[in-house]
């Protein structure tokens, strides 16, 4: 694996580390700002908004730029957007600050996915893409924790600006290490669309908001589940959450490994077992030794998805990918808030804390579902000629013309 590759990691765990960091921050963000804490929960809600929207809109801005400038420039957005959420004098002002640094998120991981991809051979692009995502899993076993206890002891403005040293380290290596790649020629905007008329590429995203939902409408309510549930004490909580991590990273991994050989497969292997485990967990859940192996089994098939989807996309949108890749970025966030307020529906209805983790299982599940149908889809097309396989037809890149039925 080439030495840039390195680079988007250390750019995607500062982006990790940033993005779940403020959970455990926000008593003390409220208490600074004198907000309460529902109110300073703004401040996950408004960059999980910032990653939805910005991902396509900062990818659209940069149609007309190399994809490793691109690259550079929204690391520094979010070295940006760090550094005023560290020096912040007001809660509004912090606010802005988390949503400028959200607007790098979704872009650069769909950027980074079509560049690490296309750092390697062919055989090994889901690998590829699994290494960049390794940053983002190990900044919740690393990052998230460390700088929880940086901000608890010392401050959290102290954490905020050691994210943004560590976004001017990621800048510094795309800079020194990533290649230039300029666009393919010929590419516009209206290529990148294109991608969005093919059925493979939208039940690949359905595949994702449905598949990662699956795993946050469990994990969105792990805390008041371990504690009122599993009987463990509030101060465990973290390092089970540091469980579900170390779960990600393996899952990750494995994950980008199987889906070079064997990318639809690996799917419904991780995607089944994801719904099985959920479904059991409503059970595991009430044992502390049987609840905390659930919660790294969870983080390891939930991230086991993420680089054979990430490549199914790039895969089914060649030759006009980035738009496409970014858009699935936004769509993990998406089934995060979507699972999120699903979960939240049904204990408020009363059926408990594991009730989610049902929710979870049947968004697995659909997930699975999504997939079977887009083998199916895909074996039909072609079996008669592939016709279905055709992305953004006529682009430059890659004209290809549909059989006549």
């Amino acid at each position: 694996m080439p030495l840039a590759l390195l680079a988007l990691a250390i750019g995607a765990f500062g982006i990790g580390t940033t993005e779940f960091v403020i959970m455990g921050l926000l008593p003390e963000v409220a208490g600074d700002f004198g907000v309460s804490i529902p109110t300073a929960g703004f401040l996950v809600t408004g960059y999980a908004l910032g990653v939805m929207f910005g991902a396509p809109l900062m990818t659209v801005l940069g149609t007309k730029v190399s994809r490793k400038r691109m690259l550079m420039l929204l690391m520094g957005l979010f070295i940006v957007g760090n550094l005023l959420s560290a020096v912040a004098p007001s809660f509004a002002v912090m606010l802005i600050g988390r949503v400028i640094a959200s607007l790098a998120h979704g872009a650069f991981f769909g950027i980074g996915s079509v560049v690490a991809a296309d750092l390697v051979a062919p055989d090994k692009k889901a690998g590829a893409i699994a290494m960049m995502f390794t940053g983002l899993t190990v900044a919740n076993v690393v990052g998230v924790p460390l700088g929880t206890l940086v901000g608890q002891s010392i401050g959290w403005r102290v954490t905020f600006a050691i994210v943004a040293v560590l976004g001017v380290v990621g800048l510094a290596g795309i800079a020194k290490l990533v290649p230039e790649m300029p666009r393919a020629e010929g590419v516009r905007l209206r290529h990148e669309l294109a991608a969005f008329k093919n059925a493979q590429v939208l039940l690949a995203m359905a595949m994702t908001v449905l598949g990662f939902g699956g795993v946050f409408a469990a994990i969105t309510y792990i805390a008041p589940m371990m504690t009122h549930v599993a009987g463990f004490a509030d101060g465990s909580v973290t390092w089970l959450l540091v469980l579900f991590g170390l779960g990600m990273v393996g899952g990750n991994l494995v994950g980008g490994k199987y889906a070079d050989r064997a990318l639809m497969p690996m799917l419904y292997v991780s995607l089944g077992a994801l719904a099985v485990v959920l479904a059991l967990f409503t059970l595991t859940a009430h044992n502390k030794v049987l609840a905390a192996v659930s919660i790294a089994l969870i983080g390891a098939l939930g991230f086991a998805t993420v680089p054979p989807l990430q490549k199914r996309v790039l895969d089914q949108a060649h030759g006009a990918p980035t738009l496409a890749s970014a858009v699935n970025i936004g769509a993990f966030n998406l089934g995060n808030a979507l699972s999120a307020w699903l979960g939240g529906i049904v204990i408020a209805a009363g059926l408990g804390y594991t009730a989610p983790n049902w929710v979870g299982a049947a968004l697995a599940a659909g997930a699975l579902l999504l997939a079977v149908v887009s083998a199916a889809l895909e074996r039909r097309d072609n079996a008669s000629g592939g016709a279905g396989a055709v992305v953004a037809a006529g682009t430059p890149v890659e004209r290809q013309t549909a059989v006549q039925r």
